[in-house]
Order: C-alpha cells, then sequence, then structure tokens
C-alpha cells in the first residue's frame, strides 16, 4: 500500500535523538522537501534543538521537554497544534515518540517498522516491514517509499558555521561513545596518536567529545605528551559541526559525532567493536571501518557490556591497522 499527500503538505517528524539518529533521518527531510515542497517542523530534545537549526530542510524546531514533561505538558501541546499538518511521521518509534505525534492531532500518523514500547497502538499507518540488516538511514527512508517516492541520491543538508583550525593537515580523534563496548582503549589512541605525528610530521591532532569524555582526553593528551589541541568538552554541538567540517580526517569510535562527520562529508576512519557497521557504521563514501580480524563468535553482540569480560573486539585490534589506514587516508 502507497499513502499519497496532497501538494505541498505540512509535515511533524519526530526524531527527538540520538545523536546519530538525527543524522540518520535527515535524508528523509530532504527527500520531503524535494519532492514534495513540504514545509518541515521537527520535535527534539532540548540537547539537540540548536543543532536542528542548523539543517536546512528543517522550518520550525519543537522541543520536547523529556525531563519535565508534566510540567510543560500544556506548553508542548499547544505547540504540536499551532499548524494542522498533514502528516506526522515518527521515526523515533518510542512510546514517548508515538504520544508526541498523537498529541499532534494528524488524521496521518506515519510510524516505523521498527517500532517498540506499544507505540504501534498511536500509529494510523506504519512504513515498510522490520529489517535490521541494513543501514539505519536505509531503514528511515522507508518513509518515503511508503509515500510512493522513490529516494534519490542521498543527501544531509547541514550547515555548520566555519571553525578554522590550525595546522595544513588535520586529524580529529573522537575516543569515546556511551557504550563501554564501543570504545577503543585509551592507550591504543594514544599509541595511535604518537605514530602518526611520527609519520606525518605534517599532522595537527585534536580532540574532540562532549564533557563527559573529558576525562579520557585529558589522558590521552598527557600520554601524547601534549603534542594535541585538547578541544574535548570545550565547544556546544554546532561548533563541534564546525570542527569536524575543518577536519581532513576524523578517527572515531561508533559514536554521534562519527555521523556527524559523515553527513557533512568529512572523511570517517571508525573503529567499530560490539556494534554493527552494516546498520550503524559512517554512511556512504569516502569512509572506512576497522575491525577486528580474528575469529569472535559473539561479534557483533550489540551489547552494552562484554560477556567475555575482556573486549577482545577492541582490545586486539592492533594500531598499526588503525595507522595503515589513517595514512593511506590522508594521501601523501
Amino acid at each position: 500500500m502507497k499513502l499519497s499527500l496532497p501538494a505541498n503538505p505540512r509535515i511533524l517528524i519526530i526524531r527527538m535523538s540520538s545523536l546519530g539518529d538525527l543524522f540518520h533521518s535527515l535524508p528523509v527531510a530532504r527527500e520531503l522537501k524535494k519532492k514534495l515542497g513540504a514545509t518541515i517542523d521537527w520535535v527534539t530534545q532540548p540537547e539537540y534543538a540548536e543543532l536542528l537549526e542548523c539543517f536546512a530542510d528543517v522550518d520550525r524546531v519543537i522541543v520536547f521537554p523529556r525531563k519535565k514533561f508534566m510540567q510543560s505538558a500544556w506548553w508542548f501541546v499547544k505547540s504540536v497544534r499551532r499548524n494542522r499538518y498533514d502528516a506526522v511521521i515518527d521515526l523515533q518509534g518510542l512510546g514517548k515518540s508515538a504520544l508526541a505525534a498523537r498529541l499532534a492531532r494528524a488524521r496521518v500518523r506515519i510510524g516505523p517498522s521498527y517500532h517498540r514500547e506499544g507505540a504501534r497502538f498511536f500509529y494510523t499507518h506504519v512504513a515498510g516491514r522490520k529489517n535490521k540488516n541494513r543501514h539505519a538511514v536505509d531503514e528511515a527512508l522507508d518513509v518515503v517509499r511508503y509515500l510512493g517516492l522513490e529516494p534519490s541520491e542521498i543527501e544531509f543538508p547541514v550547515q555548520f558555521p566555519d571553525v578554522p583550525l590550525e595546522g595544513s593537515r588535520r586529524v580529529v580523534l573522537v575516543p569515546c561513545s556511551r557504550w563501554a563496548t564501543k570504545n577503543w582503549p585509551v592507550e591504543k589512541f594514544i599509541e595511535l596518536g604518537r605514530k602518526l605525528t611520527e609519520a606525518r610530521p605534517d599532522v595537527t591532532i585534536f580532540l574532540a567529545g562532549s564533557p563527559a569524555d573529558a576525562g579520557v582526553c585529558r589522558g590521552i593528551e598527557e600520554g601524547m605528551g601534549g603534542r594535541v589541541v585538547n578541544l574535548c568538552g570545550k565547544t556546544s554541538l554546532v561548533e563541534l559541526g564546525g570542527i569536524l567540517k575543518s577536519a581532513n580526517l576524523v578517527i572515531t569510535v561508533d559514536s554521534g559525532p562519527m555521523h556527524m562527520a559523515a553527513a557533512i562529508g568529512v572523511p570517517v576512519l571508525a573503529v567499530f567493536g560490539a556494534t554493527d557497521p552494516v546498520r550503524t557504521g559512517p554512511f556512504g563514501k569516502p569512509h572506512r571501518v576497522v575491525t577486528f580480524e580474528g575469529k569472535l563468535d559473539c561479534r557483533p553482540c550489540l551489547a552494552r557490556t562484554c560477556r567475555r569480560g575482556d573486549l577482545r573486539c577492541l582490545s586486539a585490534l592492533h594500531t598499526d591497522r588503525v595507522l595503515s589506514a589513517a595514512l593511506e587516508m590522508l594521501g601523501p
């Protein structure tokens, strides 16, 4: 079944989090704007509101008061009912996002194939069949196909400010994610940084991450003897986007900044452990993923804690393999 909408529809997209998932959903907005002439409003969590203002195809950002919903519920309801929507598209697929979709009072409420937590109860339509053996970007685009449109060249229209960085060849290291099972050991990043600057004296290394990552990045900075510019915890998300845009290469674990860098076309070298690059790797070209090549039946486990207890998929990944890929990607 295909669902059609009127010309130049007003559409509300709901994707509240996380950082990477927001970028996975961005091509949906691009397709709806380009092929339907849609006006697009977007519901997100407060910490991402400033970032959403950089999404070129989003006309209005609505903040979902996640931590104080009961106190701010009426304000939120008025916000999502200010405009009459031809369709609400929930790309989160959770109970809270489906409830937000229902509060908008649109006759058409489309949910994703990966919905859970009883979210289906609030939808009038579900786009596509559940299929986790593909990238999350392609999964989100099911809703475009459900509207009778065929996704064309996938674009991520985001506009970050220019943040000039010193150095002729700039490499940004993003060593942390929110899962311990995604994080390459700190000593590996220290060794990589040392070897990279020895092999390429023209390279300047920058550390990036959230305030929660400051301790890890400080350890890397100390381990490298200060031969690094530590920007971790010192930038907003929008400023981080500008920093990534100025890089020649981003070396990272499976993280939100990895998806930011890939979306703006900066070459990404990603180290993967517990998660599956088929689903959540850096999307498109010219990015690369490095994983442990030995036999491990447990990988990808998609778990936040390592059942083996030794995190071998990352601890056994040799620094020289990442270094070799980085040197190739940097070029002469």
